[in-house]
């Protein structure tokens, strides 16, 4: 039976080599760029709503350029269903999917609130738990806390 150990932890990395070779990329590796291990909660994703795609890229950008984000998501062609002022509204809106630190969640809100045509703007945030390191790693460098080793793609 030890002679099987090393077959067996073989054909259980097959499916994750395979999976490498069909995307063309060689097989994961934790990254030594990515340094320590992520903290959990240290990255949230944010959402926000928008009355349109115009409205939604404005402040997508503004929030990337003011570094209050790594990266923005747009979800267009979402329906809202909800009570305002005592009527049930419904309304086509832009999702907006936002990746930054936890710690900005306070400044980007101030700064959406800030920009934003509704009364009331939408800005909810779940922390991350878990991920993708290096990518994680990525979101709190591009907006500030990780000292630069080069970048990773969004």
């Amino acid at each position: 039976m030890p002679a099987l150990l090393p077959v067996v932890s073989r054909l259980l990395l097959l499916p994750r080599a395979l999976l490498s070779m069909a995307s063309g990329s060689p097989p994961s590796q934790p990254s030594p760029a990515s340094g320590s291990a992520y903290a959990a909660g240290s990255v949230s994703a944010a959402f926000v709503t928008c009355p349109n795609e115009k409205v939604a890229k404005e402040i997508a950008r503004a929030v990337v350029e003011k570094h209050l984000a790594a990266c923005v998501n747009l979800i267009p062609q979402i329906t809202s269903i909800y009570e305002w002022k005592g009527k049930i509204e419904e309304d086509s809106e832009v999702l907006m999917m936002i990746k930054t630190q936890s710690s900005l969640v306070p400044a980007l809100t101030d700064f959406v609130r800030s920009v934003h045509p509704y009364e009331v703007a939408e800005v909810i945030a779940l922390p991350v738990e878990q991920g993708n390191s290096p990518y994680l790693h990525w979101v709190c460098q591009v907006t500030g806390s990780v000292p630069e080793s080069g970048t990773a793609p969004p």
